[in-house]
């Protein structure tokens, strides 16, 4: 009896393991939007690109979205995905599979065996950290994705310049080194004009510091606050206040229906994953 239950606890969890898996959506194009986070021109511009890919030398790239993949990992997912759709060419296993998890705000890039040795894991990676993830931060699916199959295309055709894939350096945050320059300025203006203007000069470079500011930029924000400090001194003080704020939005339509299937191609997990 004490094993009969035991397989039968196992089976109720394996059961419901399975009843949790996320639906596995229909191939419909080379772009399979079904997160909607895509605008048309660009599906139609990256449909484009993978089709004149796959005349050139067979190679299978399609791109999916979808709006969640409940509590399952994407790795899971993806061979699941790819194993339905078998993008890639029968024998030759040259496809790959871009997916996108909307609301887990995962990615992940899946490769296919004959693409293993070119589209390498470490590419796979460096692409989703270096082009996708930065870009997808910022609300722009559009240039995440389209960047993203420009770089398997190349690579795929052997033109890729690998050293191109680093870490982008953003610009720093105007707005809000401007509204803690000031309240600095404003705490250390109650010291009297000439201590407020040394603190002045020492503040703002210490701020400047924190984001990224070169050598001739602090130097710069030393005299500014040495002045600086010194005019705030010698004004009353008043009150104010300010309010920001800001956001974004995206999204897109699109319906297709038939003209693609994937070739027979298989997969053996090869990729990679990340998350913003």
């Amino acid at each position: 009896m004490k094993w009969i239950t035991i397989i039968c606890i196992v089976l109720a969890c394996t059961c419901v393991a399975f009843a949790q898996l996320a639906d596995i959506p229909p191939l419909k194009a080379r772009v399979n939007d079904y997160a909607d986070i895509l605008s048309d021109q660009t599906e139609i511009q990256i449909e484009q690109k993978l089709a004149q890919l796959e005349k050139e030398d067979s190679t299978q790239v399609v791109v999916v979205t979808v709006p969640s993949i409940g509590n399952e990992d994407i790795e899971s997912y993806s061979i699941r995905l790819a194993d339905n759709w078998k993008i890639g060419q029968k024998g030759l296993d040259n496809g790959v599979i871009i997916l996108v998890a909307r609301d887990n705000r995962k990615v992940r890039i899946e490769v296919g065996k004959g693409l293993e040795e070119t589209l390498t894991d470490l590419l796979a990676g460096r692409i989703i950290d270096y082009i996708i993830i930065p870009e997808f931060k910022n609300g722009n699916y559009d240039a995440g994705i389209e960047k993203a199959v420009d770089a398997i295309v190349e690579i795929v055709k052997g033109k890729f310049d690998a050293s191109s894939l680093k870490p982008q350096k953003s610009a720093p945050d105007y707005a809000t080194f401007f509204w803690i320059a000031f309240i600095a300025l404003m705490f250390v203006s109650g010291f009297g004009r000439m201590v407020s203007g040394i603190a002045g000069a020492v503040v703002l470079p210490i701020v400047g510091a924190f984001f990224s500011f070169g050598l001739p930029a602090l130097l710069l924000l030393a005299v500014v606050g040495f002045v600086a400090g010194i005019i705030i001194a010698s004004i009353p003080h008043g009150g104010g206040g300010f309010s920001s704020g800001g956001g974004f939005s995206s999204g897109g339509g699109f319906s297709s229906g038939g003209g693609f299937s994937g070739g027979g191609g298989s997969f053996g997990g090869g990729g990679s994953s990340g998350s913003w």
